[in-house]
């Protein structure tokens, strides 16, 4: 559905629609096709009028490992291509905030860097027991202008956020639900998203989706307030020499 990449399944369950990110053998890592494919589906599921909610989950073990190694130095080689990226960030961010459909995530892995703001956008989270959230932008260079830091204070301490975003140490599922950053920590966390979405999609639309804009103004705000500086400083750390050392250093260990 919507003419996306192989690497987002979207399939129709009646009024829901399950979104899958596709890269199992890579652990959902984020390239191009993923990336940009993520930039455009919010407005698409956004146009469906078919649809009352919709689950995202990862296939196979994880949610999603974040940044693809070696899409990262690709976009720090080429500049077309990181203008391009960070552009898509940006709409990925808003497209999420003003989303109509509510998103529930279903988090049956690792949910890391991207995948982790993912699960920060979405509207409802339930965590596998197994699963844990982790921004390591910081790690490798970057600042995340799409990152958990955009959204992070809205759902925990600014205290916490800080830790966590200068870090990018790993959050185990129990210690996201106490953060606020999860809402359940459940065995079969598709499961449970899916029977949360049908619940949802089965009450009036205009009620439903007016609260979730009305709470979402408030995301929206703070979302604005900052992304001109996140891009803008994201630009900047992909040509720092650090995060060149370090992605050399990655991309050779992993080869």
């Amino acid at each position: 559905m919507y003419d996306m990449p192989d690497e987002i399944e979207v399939r129709a369950d009646g009024p829901l629609r399950i979104i899958t990110l596709n890269r199992p053998d890579d652990l959902n890592a984020v390239n191009d096709a993923l990336h940009t494919g993520l930039a455009r589906l919010w407005p698409r599921l956004s146009e469906d009028r078919d649809a009352r909610a919709a689950v995202l989950t990862g296939n196979g073990r994880a949610f999603s490992a974040g940044g693809d190694f070696a899409y990262l130095e690709e976009l720090r080689q080429d500049g077309d291509l990181r203008a391009r990226s960070i552009a898509h960030g940006r709409d990925l961010v808003l497209g999420m905030v003003r989303c109509r459909v509510p998103l529930v995530a279903a988090v049956n892995g690792p949910a890391v860097g991207l995948g982790c703001s993912l699960v920060a956008l979405s509207d409802v989270v339930y965590l596998a027991e197994s699963a844990y959230l982790a921004d390591p932008h910081v790690q490798v260079g970057l600042v995340a202008a799409d990152g958990g830091p955009l959204t992070w204070p809205l759902h925990t301490s600014l205290h916490l956020a800080k830790e966590y975003a200068f870090t990018g140490a790993r959050i185990k599922a129990e210690r996201a639900l106490e953060m606020g950053l999860a809402n359940h920590v459940v065995a079969d966390p598709l499961a449970e998203a899916v029977a949360c979405a049908e619940r949802i999609a089965k009450l009036p639309r205009q009620a439903v989706e007016s609260t979730k804009r009305l709470l979402n103004l408030q995301v929206e705000r703070a979302v604005l307030a900052t992304l001109d500086f996140a891009t803008t400083a994201e630009e900047l750390s992909f040509q720092s020499e650090d995060f060149r050392a370090i992605i050399a250093e990655l991309t050779a260990g992993k080869g």
